[in-house]
């Protein structure tokens, strides 16, 4: 039975900045700060950007769903993670309203960029980012976890001068692999997401090779024995990815920077 009542969970780390800001369940969909740059049939993403009393700009992140079952998923996804000391994007609020629509308000990661943006518009070679990404890959799936979205664009990257802080974001299907059979199957598709997510970008097939070596190496596995799977997943993404841009050539685009 859909609840009566709004719903309205704000972290406390963040209950200041939300008092300051004036949202409440009601005003993640009513709001005009709050500005949808992708709509979708089963989601809008927006962005709320604000100056502060401080002078200091801020800028959110906001997914509004029409169910409520999505953002509850995102936000078990993200949990998980953390649970797993997996590094992630935080979560500022979330909840659902009376009707059933629900949220997830995200934090802007300022000074990250997605691993394709670094790559292909500003220049980064694949190779900087190749260990840190295959190891948290690694980390995600020691951890008995898979992430069915596992695209270079969901690997936030921070430079810094002698390391990488690396951080997952869309968590909406982070899942446990609870099924044996299944296992392999779920890992393969996180490993072929990523690896088709290099395709378009300067990035080698030796390079993407090195990657899963060292992906391998993390897990005690053999590369080989996941190799020929990969190929065979890249190859029905591939098709499956023409299929869905054909009928929402919305659903790709880059956030607004």
């Amino acid at each position: 039975m859909p609840s009566s009542a709004d719903h309205f969970y704000v972290d406390p780390a963040f209950q200041p900045l939300v008092r300051e800001i004036g949202l409440d369940a009601e005003a993640v969909f009513s709001d005009p700060r709050i500005k949808p740059w992708r709509v979708l049939s089963d989601r809008q993403n927006c962005t709320l950007d604000e100056t502060l009393h401080d002078g200091s700009t801020i800028r959110l992140h906001i997914k509004r769903y029409p169910r409520p079952e999505p953002a509850a998923t995102e936000v078990a996804g993200y949990r998980l993670l953390a649970e797993n000391n997996i590094p992630a994007a935080s979560i500022v609020a979330h909840g659902r309203l009376a009707d059933g629509r629900s949220f997830v308000i995200l934090p802007d990661l300022t000074d990250y960029t997605p691993g394709d943006v670094l790559v292909e518009d500003q220049g980064v070679p694949f190779e900087t980012l190749l260990i840190a990404t295959a190891d948290l890959a690694a980390q995600l799936h020691n951890a008995n976890l898979h992430h069915r979205d596992l695209y270079l664009c969901h690997f936030m990257v921070k430079i810094e001068p002698a390391t990488l802080d690396v951080r997952l974001i869309d968590t909406a299907r982070v899942a446990r692999l609870t099924n044996p059979l299944m296992r392999k199957r779920w890992i393969v598709k996180d490993l072929a997401q990523f690896w088709y997510s290099t395709m378009k970008l300067p990035a080698t097939d030796e390079q993407r090779e090195r990657w899963l070596a060292r992906y391998a190496q993390r897990r005690g596995i053999e590369a080989k024995t996941l190799r020929s799977a990969i190929d065979h997943k890249v190859a029905a993404i591939g098709r499956h990815d023409l299929r869905l841009t054909r009928r929402e050539p919305r659903r790709n685009i880059s956030i607004p920077r």
